[in-house]
């Protein structure tokens, strides 16, 4: 609706997301490189996990608004990784998920809306780009660390993208 009401030319999404990367840390930001609905399962078909038809498995971001992203964290000294980020209709709270999804994607970072953003870009030929700030560590134990950390992982995602907006001009 936003792309067709607004002539939207670009889309930025943030939000919060489970780091799968042992390397990410809560409030680390993560840029995707692309993303993939890691609960999309037509494999009978002989299509790999995350097909979706007409469409593929795997949407790739703006390499302009990636690298806009990249300097504006740079600039504001904060923490990032880049990568690919898997998108599920559910909260992933298990070692036992976490591992699965890392397996057959390759993803550092789960969450549940930025494939549905991605793929809705990509039938519109809109770039964008997904910004997640970590919550939780897609474990046992995410549920309280999202509670915990949701505020201090959203401002560090909102500060990010007002220095991008201001890197577009």
């Amino acid at each position: 609706m936003m792309i067709e009401k607004f002539a939207a030319k670009k889309l930025i999404f943030t939000g919060v997301a489970g780091a799968l990367s042992p390397e990410l840390k809560i409030a680390d930001l993560v840029f995707a490189s692309k993303l993939v609905q890691h609960d999309v399962d037509i494999s009978a078909f002989g299509h790999p996990l995350g097909f979706i038809p007409e469409s593929g498995d795997f949407f790739a971001c703006s390499n302009e608004l990636l690298e806009l992203a990249k300097k504006s964290a740079l600039d504001l000294g904060l923490p990032f990784k880049e990568g690919i980020i898997a998108t599920g209709d559910q909260f992933v709270a298990s070692a036992k998920r976490k591992d699965e999804i890392v397996r057959d994607f390759g993803a550092i970072a789960c969450e549940m809306e930025g494939a549905s953003l991605a793929y809705v870009c990509d039938s519109f030929n809109v770039p964008f780009l997904v910004i997640r700030s970590i919550s939780d560590a897609s474990d046992e134990d995410a549920s309280f660390s999202f509670d915990e950390f949701l505020l201090s992982s959203a401002k560090a995602s909102a500060s990010l993208v007002l220095k991008l907006i201001d890197n577009l001009h």
